[in-house]
Formats: structure tokens, sequence, C-alpha cells
């Protein structure tokens, strides 16, 4: 009897076949569907803050097929299987659990991060002196440059500070990000141009994320959260206009600042 999994994976290389597939499956490469697979995770994340468990099975679902789309890629090519990415994962989730599947003992959650860590640093450095990674290991190796900004950041970060590079607490980063804004203030005055402008404002946004990581918030999640927020608060505006007929772009500065306070007042007293 053919398993689901087994199933999906034959649907997948039929996609594939030159003969009879699907052309724009055949056309693809590991390059041209890596942004699909970023999307794909992203909508998981949505569905999850939605919380339609619904939604949550088909871009689970989605996000299962870019797996197989890859291994089927890979297959073609030669250079793994589907199989191989559920025996590495199966491997490695073993070897970084000692205290589930060996004898070591971990006394808390906290306590299986730090081994956690510890354990992936020691692979990383195995990784290093086969030659995977750089010559002279760093704190920082094995971050991938294509994680969105804001998360590479915070693991940036974390990484420095598990070598103690690191502020004492959460207050002197509030001290650190006024100073940023001060220098991008004195750069905007300056009439600067936009390479320093930019280079101040990633410092400020970055002083930021720090700040977000003393307090153990996901920079990610809470800006979502203030798009959202953001976008609730000026729909509400626009409504507000379009009872009296009119727009926001009909609308004075002034007229916009009070109906915005008008909202936030209103969503603090529901």
């Amino acid at each position: 009897m053919t398993t689901n999994i087994e199933r999906l994976l034959e649907i997948m290389a039929q996609l594939r076949n030159p003969v009879g597939g699907c052309p724009w499956d055949v056309e693809q490469t590991f390059a041209s569907i890596a942004p699909h697979t970023i999307e794909e995770a992203y909508e998981v994340v949505d569905a999850i803050e939605r919380g339609n468990t619904a939604l949550l099975i088909e871009e689970l679902g989605d996000l299962l097929l870019q797996v197989v789309f890859h291994a089927q890629i890979a297959r073609e090519d030669g250079l793994f299987a589907f199989a191989d990415v559920v025996s590495a994962i199966s491997e490695k989730l073993v070897r970084r659990h000692p205290h589930v599947f060996g004898d070591e003992v971990i006394a808390d959650s906290d306590a299986q991060l730090r081994a956690w860590e510890g354990i992936k640093e020691a692979e990383r450095s195995s990784q290093a002196a086969g030659g995977a990674e750089a010559a002279r290991p760093s704190a920082l190796d094995g971050i991938a440059t294509a994680l969105p900004a804001l998360t590479r950041s915070h693991k940036l970060g974390a990484r420095a500070a598990r070598v103690g590079f690191d502020w004492p607490a959460a207050a002197p980063v509030l001290d650190k990000i006024a100073e940023e804004a001060k220098e991008l203030r004195a750069e905007i005055a300056g009439g600067s141009g936009a390479e320093r402008l930019t280079d101040e404002m990633g410092d400020l946004l970055f002083s930021c994320v720090n700040l977000a990581r003393k307090l153990k918030i996901d920079p990610e999640t809470a800006l979502r959260h203030a798009n959202a927020k953001f976008e609730r608060r000026f729909r509400q505006v626009e409504s507000l206009l379009a009872e009296v007929d009119r727009s926001p772009n009909q609308a004075t500065p002034e007229e916009l600042e009070a109906l915005w306070a008008r909202v936030k007042i209103g969503e603090r007293e529901a």
C-alpha cells in the first residue's frame, strides 16, 4: 500500500517528468524555487498567528511540497533523495537530544538550550576543520546570510552574547538606542547623503533588535504585530473619513492625526 508521503513523492516526480509533466515545474531549479520556499514558511507563520487550523494544514502542506520539490531536483541531479533528508534530520535530532536518547541529564529548558548550542558549536567546529567553513572558526559561523535582516541581527547578537559580548541588562541598550538616534539626527541635520543615513539607520535598527533580544522578544514577531496594528488603525481612519465621503488625501495632516488619536483611544476603551 502506498503511503501518503510516497504518493506525494510520486506526484512530484510526475510533475517534473519532461514527458507529460508540468512545463513550469520541469523548468525550476533550486535557486528559482528558493523564494517560494521562504514565502511558504511565512505563510505557515501567518496561519498560526490567525489561529486558523484548516489554513495551517494547507500551508504546512505547501511548505512540505517545497521540501519534496528540492529533493526531487536533487535526485534528478544525482545529489541526494528525500530519504537522505529524512535520515539527516533524524540523526541530527537524536544527536542534539542526548538527554532523551542517551544518558545525559538536563535540568530544564534553559539548560537544554545551552546544551543544544554547545552541540551546534561542536558541529560547526568539526565542519570548519573539514573545510566547510572559513579556516579560522568564528562564534558567528553558520548564521545564514539569507535570513530576514531582523532575524539575522537577533541571531548575531545572541551568538556574540554567548561569548560575553553583550550588555548586562536591557536598560543600557535603551541608552545605546538614544545614542544612535542622536547620531542619525545629526546626519539628517547635516544633510548627509543616502549612504551615511543608511549606515546610521542600520545602527539604530540593530540596537533596537538587541533590545528585543534582551527583553526576550522576537523582533520579527514584534514588527509583524506592529504592522498589523498600523494596518488596523489606518483602515479605521479611512472608514471614519468615508462616513463623511472623504479620503485620507482629502484630509489635512492635523485631521488625520486627530482621527488616529481617536482610533487609539477607541481601542483602549474597547
